[in-house]
């Protein structure tokens, strides 16, 4: 699913064109935005591609959405 990444301030916010949905990352399962699992503050989860710390945002990626029972 496509997800475009983007800060606010020192938040990131995803937005899934898709659903018209806009969320806040709410956490980052290893600490870092890419690589791993976040979950938005909708309860939403995605497993983000692995990508460079320094990765210039915004920028909109292919991310799994992870079952409601993951």
């Amino acid at each position: 699913m496509k997800v475009t990444i983007r800060m606010v301030g020192d938040i990131y916010e995803a937005y899934v064109p898709k659903k018209d949905l806009e969320e806040k990352v709410v956490a980052m399962d290893n600490g870092r935005i890419w690589g791993g699992i976040v979950t938005l503050s909708n309860g939403w989860k995605f497993q983000m591609p692995d990508l460079p710390a320094d990765t210039r945002l915004p920028i909109t990626v292919d991310a799994r959405k992870l079952s409601d029972e993951d």
